[in-house]
């Protein structure tokens, strides 16, 4: 079995702090994929609302471009705020990060459309999702490195949790999608449907802000920590010492950040414009999916700790790599639920699978001097690359060869270059982290 041996500045939790501590760090995760989420899922209604074209097409890729370019800016959140992290506490930077996110949740809930004010609302848009872009950033750095870092042997497992609520928040957004694709009519989503689940994030900000105030940091506070403090140059030691590392991690994320935003968050849209099935049918795959991710993510974070994590996530990538390409002939065949529902149960499992060890192999790449920075840094580089941009990249391959099975070609690239990584990683670098 592979393992790392990271250094831990906490003492060991019961069972009640354990949990709030799994909460905390899960809720702002959550908020944030669901808000990214529910604007994937109605992408459709905000290409007609907020970037109106003679052309669909073009007015989707518009949308889907808004959404990629705001990931531009989530290196960046990663950098700021990763370096707070490091310096003046995990706890204090994602207090920063919700309050963020929440303000960009508030936009989008309330900003008026282009037929209302015209070229301000697509700006308007655009810069709520460069914020919370922004302040997703620092997310994932700063709370991984606040579970890894707990004195526990079960690394892979506490890990594992930021991806189970990635799960959750797509079950609360697709559910909210089929509710409101079901009950409501065409009209009444453009008019105000698409607006709720925006605003049911910001219900849930306020719990999350109260619950992270509570809870104990990893590194000492600041003033019993002022030499660190004043030495510390967590951005220059990343970028000076592990760029190496740095790629090898974005390389290793490819194939489950992909199949996350073609499998979940472009699979609503695939299903109307190119299996010309009713929108209630990509919001039901995805529930399937989102559950599967929510309760199955961390049992694969245990049994990593237990066999071995690159074990784990080469069987990943290897089936999704042999059957991707299948699924999709056979759903662009048979285009129904029943079969839609088969194809996302087994995405589902796979990226279980690969989720449960990967935030523990993450983290092992950088020592806690830069754990938050280099952790939050390399993952939204990888979301950067072969996240933020796939719902548009796999539109406009569609738009330019005709061929509903593109998405299936791109994640198959995405695959053998994880594999690829996962070789190096446990063969070049376990041993001697």
């Amino acid at each position: 079995m592979d393992s790392t041996v990271i250094e831990n500045r906490s003492r060991p939790l019961s069972a009640k702090p354990l949990r709030r501590l799994i909460v905390a760090t899960s809720i702002g995760n959550a908020l944030e994929w669901f808000d990214f989420a529910a604007y994937g899922f109605f992408a459709v209604t905000l290409s007609k609302l907020f970037f109106p074209a003679h052309d669909e097409t073009v007015s989707l890729l518009m949308t889907f471009g808004t959404f990629g370019l705001s990931y531009v800016f989530r290196p960046l959140g990663a950098l700021v705020l990763g370096r707070y992290a490091d310096q003046r506490g995990r706890k204090s930077a994602l207090l920063v990060s919700l309050a963020l996110t929440t303000i960009g949740t508030l936009v989008c809930a309330l900003i008026p459309t282009y037929a209302a004010i015209g070229v301000a609302a697509p700006i308007g848009l655009m810069t709520a999702r460069i914020l919370i872009a922004f302040s997703t950033g620092g997310e994932f750095g700063s709370g991984t490195a606040l579970m890894i870092e707990q004195k526990s042997k079960r690394k892979a497992f506490l890990g594992s949790w930021q991806f189970s609520s990635q799960g959750m928040s797509t079950v609360l957004a697709s559910c909210a999608g089929l509710a409101l694709s079901t009950m409501l009519t065409p009209g009444q989503i453009e008019t105000w449907g698409w607006r709720a689940p925006f605003v049911f994030g910001l219900l849930v900000a306020p719990v999350g802000l109260y619950i992270r105030k509570h809870i104990d940091d990893t590194l000492p506070a600041p003033s019993q920590n002022t030499q660190h403090t004043q030495k510390a140059a967590p951005i220059r030691d990343l970028l000076a010492h592990y760029k190496s590392r740095i790629l090898l991690a974005a390389g290793i994320m490819a194939v489950s950040t992909a199949a996350s935003y073609l499998m979940i968050l472009y699979m609503p849209t695939y299903a109307v414009k190119q299996l010309h099935l009713p929108a209630s049918t990509g919001f039901a795959a995805t529930v399937v999916t989102g559950t599967i991710l929510m309760f199955f993510t961390p049992l694969m974070g245990h049994l990593a700790d237990r066999y071995g994590r690159s074990r784990m996530m080469v069987l990943s990538a290897t089936v999704t790599f042999a059957t991707i390409y299948p699924c999709f002939a056979w759903l662009l065949s048979s285009p129904s639920l029943a079969v839609l529902l088969a194809i996302m149960v087994l995405a589902g499992a796979l990226k279980a699978i690969y989720f449960g060890p990967l935030a523990a192999v993450l983290s092992s790449l950088f020592p806690t001097s830069v754990r938050s920075t280099g952790l939050g840094f390399t993952y939204n580089i990888g979301v950067m690359a072969f996240g933020g941009f796939t719902p548009w990249l796999v539109t406009a391959m569609i738009g330019a060869t005709h061929n509903p099975l593109s998405p299936a070609l791109y994640l198959m690239a995405c695959a053998a270059l994880s594999l690829a990584c996962i070789a190096i990683y446990h063969f070049k670098l376990v041993k001697h982290i």
